[in-house]
């Protein structure tokens, strides 16, 4: 028997400008086209997927692995810091003290204690950690991304999977990793992929030169380590009806655009027609559903759901990714902290203690409660990474700025955290070395990481997308981390 391993190409028909007008929905939601899934072509069979959905939770800055979950007790002062290990309720598994929640929920999670890659940079990180890519790609610019950069995961995992209704199959939330309100961190976007195959980015957080942290409550400052008093609004987007467009007004619009359909009957129908109806569509289920409305509507919820997840960025935007799942995306990213929140250079205890360790915990924790009662957590693939780890060394940097000491950058070894989608909770994979510096056993690049959100998403090995030219790109560089499942 001859086998055809030839790879499966994801191939983005276009549509002419005029045609869209003619459509005209889209315009009643105020995004782009490429935010919908009419953009998407239909996908060759795939794999039987583990999970239905995946929640990527990226940690802007790079959480130390030292003080979360690959504690080191035993090592010198300088090394092993301030944090107490705690048990949890696997035997002989210990966590950092400030993340009690996730210690008794240990059952549900596993830890891989030896990703690694080369950079220490910022950029670099995000670049990597969110493409799952480790080679830079041709004209990288550390400061902003480029046509020329590897798609992110959520981009290629927006291409590569059939939406489950009318929202997009890929959210990223509350908004975009920025260095400025114009310069986008790299590795968020589709790059070569083509603009129009950009992940929906929300923008249910306002960028703040001066804040960082889960506003309100535990905003901060990086430089001062004080809570910060921060107003700033978490907002949904609004899919309520533009002013002075009731429903009957909003009906005869979709009356008319059923009309100009029918005077097109005569022509034959093309993917690009197709791909339009797509669109008229979910803009109609986007305004119209009340489900979408729910799910977006978080810091509506009920008291009792917000106080578990916690009145703050990070609980309502967990909260937004879990009714997000439940509604049918495929893929959200969820980004806890803008402006690299999580980079302790300085006050690295402080500022994990006070600000990040406790909404974090409170909301993960909610999190995995919520989709363990409804059922969905064998259904939900969760992964946590920041772009890298932490030195080893505790060191004094910047004494001008900073009055406490914290770590450095550090590609060379950090913790990424899985939970559902068949993950074998109490698990952990890898080892790094007795300082936390390296890799002691069972080291995994990106690749392997994004391999894992890949196979888990039902994506075939041989799949690929073509970039704007049409050349072929395979959309695996790497292997599923064996041991978590």
């Amino acid at each position: 028997m001859i086998l055809d391993h030839s790879p499966q190409i994801y191939h983005h028909p276009t549509c002419s400008r005029r045609a869209a007008v003619q459509a005209g929905a889209v315009g009643l939601l105020g995004v782009g086209m490429n935010h919908l899934s009419g953009l998407r072509s239909a996908v060759a069979s795939p794999i039987a997927a583990r999970a239905k959905s995946v929640i990527y939770i990226f940690l802007s800055g790079g959480l130390s692995q030292h003080d979360s979950f690959d504690m080191k007790p035993d090592a010198p002062d300088s090394v092993r810091g301030e944090f107490q290990p705690i048990a949890t309720n696997t035997p002989g598994l210990e966590i950092c003290e400030h993340l009690p929640g996730l210690a008794t929920r240990s059952d549900k999670w596993a830890v891989l204690r030896s990703l690694t890659h080369p950079y220490n940079g910022h950029g670099e990180g995000h670049m990597v950690m969110l493409s799952g890519r480790t080679p830079l790609p041709a004209g990288f610019n550390d400061r902003k991304a480029q046509p020329s950069d590897w798609p992110s995961i959520a981009a290629v995992g927006g291409g590569a999977t059939v939406a489950r209704n009318n929202l997009p199959p890929t959210v990223v939330l509350p908004e975009a990793l920025r260095n400025s309100p114009s310069q986008v961190i790299p590795g968020q976007l589709a790059g070569l992929m083509g603009s129009r195959r950009d992940p929906w980015v929300l923008d249910a957080s306002p960028y703040r030169k001066q804040r960082w942290g889960a506003y309100p409550k535990y905003a901060f400052d990086h430089h001062s380590e004080l809570l910060i008093e921060d107003d700033s609004r978490f907002e949904a987007p609004n899919l309520s009806l533009p002013v002075g467009i009731g429903p009957g007004r909003f009906d005869r619009r979709i009356n008319l655009l059923g009309e100009i359909e029918r005077q097109r009957q005569t022509l034959q129908q093309g993917p690009a027609d197709r791909n339009l109806d797509r669109l008229r569509n979910a803009a109609i289920t986007l305004l119209s559903d009340p489900k979408i409305k729910w799910a977006f509507d978080v810091t509506g919820a009920d008291d009792a759901t917000q106080d578990r997840y916690g009145r703050n960025s990070f609980g309502w935007s967990l909260l937004m990714a879990r009714r997000l799942v439940e509604a049918g995306v495929n893929l959200v990213q969820v980004n806890l902290g803008n402006r690299e929140t999580w980079d302790t250079h300085g006050s690295n205890f402080i500022k994990l203690r006070d600000f990040l360790f406790p909404p974090t915990d409170r909301a993960l924790s909610a999190l995995l409660d919520d989709l363990q009662e409804s059922g969905l957590l064998d259904e939900t693939l969760i992964v946590m990474a920041g772009e890298f780890g932490r030195t080893p060394k505790i060191f004094q940097c910047c004494p001008k700025i900073y009055s406490r000491p914290g770590r450095d950058h550090w590609g060379a070894v950090q913790s990424v955290f899985f939970a559902g989608g068949g993950v074998q909770g109490g698990t952990v994979v890898g080892a790094s070395d007795k300082i936390g510096a390296y890799p002691k056993s069972d080291p995994h690049p990106p690749e392997d990481m994004a391999a894992t959100i890949y196979e888990a998403l039902g994506i075939p090995r041989t799949a690929a997308w073509r970039d704007e030219l049409g050349r072929p790109h395979n959309i695996y560089h790497g292997e599923p981390i064996l041991g978590l499942v």
